[in-house]
């Protein structure tokens, strides 16, 4: 196990920096709609109702969408400059502040998310964020912080294993990528094909999960050619995640972790020329390691036993500083799509003839002409909360019974009457360009991937049957009284 890990360390920190410059990019652009001053849960009202201690964020001294926009564009600078090599020249002291920068800036912005920001990726992001930070890239690499993200890594994939298989029946029966490329949040363009392959393909594919999630873990703590070997499974099987959905940062920043597996003598090969010899550890670093090595054992200890709970919990942080936490997805799959299709009308009096014109997402299903994007490791926050969104109905006999409706949505449907400029932005079109509609409904689809004949006489992806409302024609009167 005892090695250099100069090249692996390079690797992950410029993969890490590239993902958190995506992060602060996504803030960028979504947060200001979403949770600003006038967003759909405004952070100065949250900031009212949770007390500091709860979720520690810079945002408690004071908030703007302007001061949100500059925290984002700095962490933005601090990435790149990270990326390109630019800003870990310096002392050790001063990378590692930077890193540090970076995690508390996205602290900041996590903590006040949300159910914006509940995803398990946001958390991984920032513990990955903050044990980046005591690598020391100009330093003689220490086995302490290594050792830390391959046991954030073992964590993130022996999580997902085991969720897996205590959950839902498909995965012990191998046929849950019988549904799964169908169903998932956010197909992509090559969805469709992994629908469509042979039945014993997905079989095979559900036990090689299985076997990179349940066993090949393990294999990071052995020696370095076994470590290796396990990380390399590790990273195909999140390429093969990558190509076939959209799943935000979480595959890349897996990818990430596994090159922690990684000595210098595995890289030798690919790289014969000697690596230079970085400066020993001052005592001082050496000091701080020391006890982050035991801070994390500290940590460890609840995440370690919830392996062994009778009811796991997955994506669960222990601290509100997102650190040492449990990790995991997809403990059950669906088996059907149903999709929330907004649709908005200008007619004043909900006529049978009315005519009604959907706003289209830009990622999430609707428009079955529309072949899936590919947006990650970009996160389309919005269309992941409408994927959520079926998942509180109950269908029965084509009827759709709701109990209620989450806030950020009403609040979505009311920027949507009201013809907000910043709504649209998040959305692939606006079909009322001149005046906002009078009446705005939310109709529930059921969608399935067409087959290869469908699709080559129609040229649909997608094909879908209506099953009814999830939210009836309302005005802005209507939702005062919801």
């Amino acid at each position: 196990m005892l090695g250099s890990f100069n090249l692996s360390r390079l690797i992950f920190l410029r993969m890490l920096a590239a993902l958190y410059f995506v992060a602060f990019l996504v803030a960028l652009k979504q947060f200001p709609e979403l949770l600003g001053q006038n967003g759909l849960l405004p952070i100065p009202q949250f900031i009212q109702q949770v007390p500091f201690h709860e979720a520690p964020s810079l945002f408690y001294l004071t908030y703007s969408d302007r001061l949100l926009q500059g925290i984002c564009l700095t962490g933005m600078g601090i990435s790149a400059g990270l990326l390109l090599g630019l800003l870990d020249r310096g002392p050790w002291w001063c990378t590692t502040g930077l890193w540090l920068i970076l995690w508390a800036f996205y602290l900041s912005i996590v903590n006040v998310g949300q159910t914006f920001y509940s995803f398990g990726w946001e958390s991984m992001l920032l513990e990955a964020g903050f044990f980046a930070a005591f690598l020391g890239p100009r330093l003689a690499p220490s086995l302490i912080p290594i050792l830390i993200l391959r046991w954030m890594l073992f964590r993130v994939e022996l999580g997902a294993g085991l969720i897996k298989l205590r959950g839902d029946e498909c995965w012990r029966d191998f046929t849950c990528l019988y549904y799964h490329h169908e169903t998932q949040p956010m197909p992509n363009p090559l969805s469709w094909y992994f629908h469509h392959l042979p039945p014993s393909v997905h079989r095979f594919g559900v036990g090689f999960s299985q076997f990179v999630q349940l066993i090949a873990p393990f294999g990071l703590f052995a020696p370095s050619l076994i470590a290796a070997v396990c990380a390399s499974l590790i990273i195909f099987h999140q390429l093969m995640l990558i190509a076939s959905g959209n799943y935000s940062w979480l595959n890349w920043l897996t990818v990430a972790l596994a090159f922690s597996a990684f000595s210098d003598s595995v890289f030798r090969p690919f790289f014969p020329r000697p690596i230079p010899q970085a400066p020993p550890r001052p005592m001082i670093f050496k000091g701080i390691l020391y006890g982050l090595a035991f801070a994390t054992l500290l940590l460890s200890i609840p995440p370690a036993l919830n392996f062994f709970a009778k009811r796991q919990l997955m994506n669960f942080n222990y601290n509100r500083f997102h650190l040492v936490g449990s990790y995991g997805a997809f403990g059950s799959v669906t088996q059907e799509r149903y999709e929330i299709v907004v649709e908005g009308t200008e007619s004043p009096d909900l006529q049978p003839g009315a005519l009604w014109r959907e706003y289209e997402f830009k990622g999430k299903p609707g428009n079955i002409l529309h072949n899936p994007p590919q947006y990650a490791p970009y996160h389309l926050r919005l269309d992941w909360l409408m994927w959520f969104l079926p998942f509180s109905m109950r269908v029965t006999d084509h009827e759709v019974l709701t109990h209620g409706y989450p806030l950020w949505f009403l609040r979505f449907v009311q920027k949507l009457l009201e013809g907000d400029p910043k709504i649209h932005a998040l959305l692939r079109n606006n079909p009322f360009l001149e005046h906002p509609p009078r009446f705005l409904r939310a109709k529930v689809w059921l969608y399935h991937f067409t087959s290869p004949e469908e699709r080559k006489r129609t040229g649909a992806v997608w094909k879908r049957e209506p099953i009814g409302d999830y939210l009836p024609p309302v005005n802005l009167d209507h939702l005062r009284k919801i």
